[in-house]
C-alpha cells in the first residue's frame, strides 16, 4: 500500500545479493493488480538468475551487466559493485537508462552506508532510512 501510494507504475522487485550469495536487502513495487506474482517465485527468479550473474560478470568491464535473464515477461537486470556485491533489479518494464541510474544511485547509497562504523561488511541491511532511500530512488527512475 505505501509504494502504491509512492506513485510507483510497475512491477519490480530490488534486491542486493551478498559476496556469498546471501541476501542483504530487498524491496518491492507492486502497482499493476492485473499481476499476481508471489514473493516466492520473485526470489526463485532472481535465485537463478545469479549463475548467470556470475557468468556475465567476467564477459563485461563495466558494472552494470543490463538484462541478464529472462522469465516469461519479466527481466533480471543486474550491476556488480566492486566488491562483488550484486544488485539484481527483477522488472516488467523497459527503461534501460532509469535503471542504470537507479543503480549508480543506490550503489551510491551503498557506499555511504558501508561508511557506517556500526554496520558489518556483507549483513543484512535493516536501516530504515536505506530502506525509504532506495525507496525515493525507486520512485524516481524506474518508471515504463
Amino acid at each position: 500500500l505505501i509504494l502504491q501510494a509512492m506513485g510507483l507504475d510497475s512491477n519490480f522487485v530490488f534486491a542486493i545479493v551478498g559476496k556469498n550469495d546471501n541476501p542483504l536487502y530487498e524491496t518491492e513495487g507492486n502497482n499493476s493488480p492485473k499481476k499476481d506474482y508471489s514473493g516466492h517465485l520473485h526470489q526463485f527468479i532472481l535465485h537463478a538468475s545469479l549463475d548467470l550473474v556470475d557468468e556475465q560478470m567476467w564477459k563485461s568491464n563495466t558494472m552494470y551487466l543490463k538484462v541478464v535473464d529472462k522469465h516469461m515477461d519479466l527481466n533480471v537486470s543486474a550491476f556488480i559493485t566492486a566488491g562483488n556485491i550484486k544488485f539484481l533489479l527483477l522488472h516488467d518494464f523497459k527503461n534501460e537508462d532509469g535503471i542504470k541510474t537507479f543503480f549508480g544511485e543506490v550503489y551510491e547509497l551503498y557506499i555511504k552506508f558501508q561508511l557506517n562504523p556500526f554496520y558489518n561488511y556483507n549483513s543484512p541491511i535493516v536501516s530504515q532510512t536505506f530502506d525509504a532511500r532506495v525507496k525515493t530512488l525507486a520512485k524516481k527512475y524506474l518508471k515504463p
